[in-house]
C-alpha cells in the first residue's frame, strides 16, 4: 500500500465583478510538500464565462491564468515570484486578493497521488463530474 500524503489545496474563481461578490470555480492549484508537487489545472470555457458577465475581458482573463501558471511552475520565465521555494509560491497564489482572478481558502487532504488528486478535484469542483 502506498503512503498517504497530506496535501492542500485552493479553488481558483473568477470574479468578473468584485463588488459583486458573485464567482465561478474555474480551476484548482495543489501542494503537497512531502511529494514536492506544486500544479494548478483549469479549465476555460469562453461561453460560460460570457454568460456569467458579458463584460468579460477572456483574454485578459486566460493572460493570468497563464502567469498563476508561470509562478506555478517556477523558474525564470514566472518572474521574482516563480523563483520562490515551493510553499512560498503556493502561499503567494492562494493569498487574499480583490482580482478578477481569486482563491479560495486553503482546504487539507490526504493522497496518494498528488496528480491523480488535482484531476479528482477538477473534475469534482470546476467541471463538476
Amino acid at each position: 500500500m502506498q503512503e498517504l500524503h497530506v496535501y492542500e489545496y485552493a479553488v481558483i474563481r473568477l470574479v468578473p465583478q468584485v463588488e459583486r461578490e458573485e464567482f465561478l470555480n474555474i480551476g484548482v492549484i495543489l501542494y503537497c510538500a512531502k511529494a514536492r508537487f506544486l500544479d494548478l489545472r483549469f479549465y476555460v470555457d469562453k461561453q460560460r464565462w460570457l454568460a456569467f458577465s458579458n463584460v468579460l475581458d477572456v483574454g485578459e482573463v486566460q493572460d493570468y491564468l497563464a502567469a498563476f501558471d508561470l509562478i506555478c511552475s517556477g523558474g525564470k520565465a514566472g518572474g521574482t515570484i516563480a523563483a520562490l521555494p515551493m510553499p512560498d509560491r503556493f502561499r503567494w497564489l492562494t493569498a487574499t486578493r480583490s482580482t478578477i482572478l481569486q482563491t479560495s481558502k486553503v482546504h487539507v487532504g490526504l493522497c496518494q497521488d498528488p496528480a491523480v488528486t488535482l484531476n479528482i478535484l477538477l473534475n469534482q469542483l470546476v467541471l463538476l463530474k
